[in-house]
């Protein structure tokens, strides 16, 4: 026959069980603490695919950048994420006014051919480079340093939605990104819906900084055509950029004719005779005076800082507006782009962007 505990005895047996059933639970939540602590303290990452279609490991949120492309500058500064550029391109001093609180930037080369050594001495985490420039043999020199390179344009109505989201989560500034999406949503809704009602779109002939140098299928000015309505001529080559010849653009007859003028500098500007000047040119070529839109007045110059990139859609605003004057008569490009600087860039609005018309008035 067992003998049994003394009650005595099954006290301290009971005490000690729950004190090993306690101690178990101590260890437990010890063990889950730490966990957590390494969790947190481990590095996060996200991939992203890039303007080249490559997929990118990137540690976030990054806190130290180099830009080489001026467009990806404008939307970082619409994010809120000035402090996070440490290193730009040389050329910003050409646009000196507008980006003003990026001079004292230390400055790593061209946009096209940028110094690795000097981008590798500010350490920065990313460069953000156009697709094409510079080439690829950046990405070689700065792998040695641990640097990555981001391909990301910024310049194609096409392709800027999705590149704004991928920097928005690199950098932790997802909201701040879906704001900006929101904002070219809904300009560019706005104007689209409009354009719903037209059944038989003009000819545009889109001419880029270079005479006779045409804008096609890919490339930013054609995106900015077909939004705001136009059919263009270039569309035929089937490839981003095309140079033509003068008896090509008489030959096609377009409706209407749009050209940028690089570096035009609108943002400086306090009158219209630099625009109109290149517009007045445009129109004096050999036998232009046969082409309808030369002959109507309707051929206007716009500055390079409204022609693709982040202002894009305020180009296109202009250029639905000078398509479709009636259709279009309420719609104030300059109050986009006044919102667009004062609301999301948070610099004063100022500068001219536009030519004249050849028959007079600026709209």
């Amino acid at each position: 026959m067992p003998r049994l505990l003394s009650s005595s005895k099954r006290f301290y047996m009971a005490g000690f069980l729950l004190a090993g059933f306690l101690l178990s639970g101590l260890l437990i939540v010890i063990i889950s603490a730490r966990g957590t602590a390494w969790a947190g303290n481990a590095a996060q990452f996200i991939v992203i695919e890039d303007t080249f279609g490559r997929k990118i490991t990137v540690n976030i949120p990054v806190q130290r950048i180099v830009v080489l492309n001026s467009d990806a500058l404008e939307v970082l500064r619409s994010m809120g994420a000035q402090d996070l550029v440490k290193g730009v391109y040389s050329e910003i001093v050409k646009d000196g006014a507008f980006f003003r609180e990026f001079l004292d930037r230390p400055r790593v080369g061209s946009w096209k051919n940028a110094n690795a050594e000097l981008i590798a001495d500010l350490n920065p985490a990313i460069v953000i480079a156009y697709e094409n420039n510079p080439g690829t043999e950046l990405e070689k020199q700065l792998s040695s340093f641990g640097i990555q390179v981001l391909r990301l344009n910024f310049y194609k109505l096409g392709t800027i939605a999705k590149e704004i989201r991928t920097l928005g989560k690199i950098i932790g500034r997802e909201q701040q990104g879906e704001t900006l999406r929101a904002w070219y949503g809904q300009k560019l809704d706005a104007i689209q819906k409009r354009l719903d009602k037209v059944k038989e779109k003009p000819l545009v002939y889109v001419e880029s900084y270079s005479a006779f140098h045409t804008a096609g299928p890919g490339s930013g000015g054609h995106d900015m055509c077909v939004y705001a309505g136009g059919k263009n001529l270039a569309d035929e080559f089937k490839v981003p950029y095309s140079e033509v010849t003068s008896e090509w653009v008489i030959s096609k007859q377009p409706d209407i004719i749009f050209k940028t003028s690089a570096w035009g500098n609108g943002f400086e500007r306090n009158d219209r005779v630099f625009f109109n000047h290149v517009r007045d040119e445009m129109a004096a070529r050999p036998s232009w005076n046969l082409i309808q839109a030369v002959k109507n007045g309707r051929v206007h110059v716009l500055d390079s800082g409204i022609w693709t990139g982040p202002r894009a859609v305020i180009g296109v605003a202009y250029m639905a507006k000078c398509i479709y004057p009636r259709l279009f008569d309420d719609l104030d490009p300059e109050q986009i782009h006044k919102e667009y600087l004062e609301s999301l860039q948070r610099i004063p609005y100022q500068g001219v962007y536009i030519s004249e018309n050849l028959s007079g008035g600026s709209k």
